[in-house]
């Protein structure tokens, strides 16, 4: 198993944290309406960096993120808001469905991905 795993290299873990990060996304989604509900997400940046020293960049100096993350003790964190509601939900759709957007084609990425490894082992194993 340990051949497979480095086979596959940090992409099966990739691919757990973004399925984690799509259903956060959907929740903040989800509460849009409940008041004093707190928009979290993931730091994927800080996760992957963990898995075999990966090291996740901006590809120019001038990218910023959309929005600013808050730590909070489990890992998750929380979203600040551009506008903040009287309610004191911190939920904007418009970033949670781009968020959501984005982390989906990442997921469906590192899926194809991962696709094309376990079809090279398949070739491998038939003599192709």
């Amino acid at each position: 198993m340990k051949v497979l795993k480095e086979y596959l290299g940090f992409r099966a873990t990739a691919l757990q944290l973004r399925e984690q990060r799509n259903n956060i996304i959907g929740s903040n989604i989800a509460n849009a309406a409940t008041p004093n509900y707190k928009a979290r997400d993931l730091d994927f940046k800080k996760l992957i960096a963990g898995v075999e020293g990966m090291q996740v960049m901006a590809t120019d100096k001038r990218h910023y993120e959309i929005a600013q993350l808050e730590n909070t003790p489990d890992g998750l964190k929380f979203r600040v808001p551009f506008n903040s509601a009287t309610d004191g939900n911190t939920v904007e759709m418009s970033v949670e469905q781009a968020q959501y957007a984005k982390a989906t084609a990442d997921y469906q990425a590192t899926l194809m991905f991962l696709e094309n490894r376990i079809s090279g082992i398949r070739k491998a194993l038939r003599g192709e």
